[in-house]
């Protein structure tokens, strides 16, 4: 018989600042190494006041990670050393494989609907590839199959697959499964996930109980001030939610209310992390070298 993964802990976003002044929310990072390895951080920007996002992301140097960029509403336009420029938009994917080292940019435009919204991800890559060269995909939403299952559940597959339905992103070190799951009210949905993988949900909008004991007190809770006061057990939007690594599902059931979610997983590196800011390798000494290659005019290979 199955067995259904555990919630390990949830948190909520926390506010931040990054970039050129950027507001946004940061569900995980930093200090949650190395429970979410191979991942090592996602970022929500998610504003209607053109001064919290239009200052973007000037030009910055990226070394040992892949970068991914979802944007759910607005437009970001984006350009890198390697000649890499456009624009991406709603329900487009960017996943950028920095690898050896990449300089680029994401400036946001001012958004048509007056909302700007996009998620990022930063994964880790292992010593064996933290050298090898960068990799820049763009992935319409166009291109991003929708699968409907059972009960009228919505899966935008973005990379691994959904029954005989792959991704369009393939080939990653870390062997990741990225899906945008919509789940309409009072409907379970379940999902088999790789032995050993680390999977985390982010949840976009509604609600929903992401394991099989919906009881607030049978998990840990970030210490960020944020508590399920009423003591329901539900999940909500701006939450993620780390699962335990055994078991073979992930089940998800929504309220009376839908519940649409991000459900992202990989093979975890188990490798020392050396990080300081757009830069992760293995050693503090490789971490000099990337910052001195950076400012000698070397560092892009």
């Amino acid at each position: 018989m199955d067995a259904i993964r555990k919630i390990d802990k949830i948190w909520k976003g926390k506010r931040t600042i990054e970039g050129a002044g950027v507001h946004l929310k940061r569900a995980f990072g930093h200090s949650e190494l190395p429970r979410f390895d191979p991942f090592l951080m996602l970022d929500d920007f998610h504003s209607d006041n053109p001064a919290h996002y239009m200052p973007g992301f000037p030009w910055h140097p990226h070394r040992g990670i892949e970068t991914i960029t979802y944007v759910l509403e607005g437009l970001v336009e984006h350009g890198d050393s390697m000649g890499n420029k456009g624009v991406i938009g709603p329900g487009d994917v960017q996943w950028m494989s920095a690898g050896s080292g990449i300089i680029h940019q994401e400036m946001p435009r001012k958004s048509p609907t007056g909302v700007m919204w996009g998620l990022q991800f930063w994964a880790n890559l292992p010593a064996s590839r933290k050298m090898m060269a960068p990799r820049y995909r763009d992935v319409a939403a166009d291109d991003i199959p929708l699968v409907t299952l059972e009960d009228g559940v919505r899966v935008r597959v973005v990379a691994g697959n959904v029954g005989n339905v792959n991704g369009p992103v393939k080939d990653i070190v870390i062997d990741p499964e990225m899906l945008d799951v919509s789940v309409p009210a009072e409907t379970v949905f379940n999902r088999r996930i790789a032995a050993g993988h680390t999977v985390f949900a982010y949840i976009i909008e509604g609600e929903g109980y992401f394991d099989e004991c919906p009881d607030a007190y049978a998990h840990e809770i970030s210490s960020s001030g944020w508590l399920d006061l009423e003591r329901r057990g539900v999940c909500i939007p701006e939450t993620v939610v780390l699962f335990s690594r055994e078991g073979d599902l992930v089940q998800v059931r929504a309220t009376e209310k839908a519940v649409r979610f991000l459900l992202v997983s990989g093979k975890p590196i188990g490798e020392p992390v050396a990080w300081y800011g757009p830069i992760v390798m293995n050693t503090q000494e490789e971490l000099k070298i990337a910052f001195e290659e950076f400012q000698n005019g070397t560092f892009v290979k």
